[in-house]
C-alpha cells in the first residue's frame, strides 16, 4: 500500500474529533483510514 499523508483538512478534521472524544477506530473509519495512521497524529 502507498503511503498518503493527511490533508490539513484531515489533520484538522481529526484534531476536532479527538476534541469530542471520539476514539482513534471511529476517527479512522470517518476518514477512511487506517486506524494505525493516525497514531502520530
Amino acid at each position: 500500500m502507498a503511503y498518503m499523508q493527511l490533508t490539513e483538512i484531515e489533520r484538522y478534521q481529526i484534531f476536532s474529533l479527538k476534541e469530542a472524544d471520539f476514539t482513534q477506530c471511529l476517527i479512522a473509519t470517518s476518514l477512511n483510514r487506517a486506524h494505525q495512521r493516525l497514531a502520530g497524529n
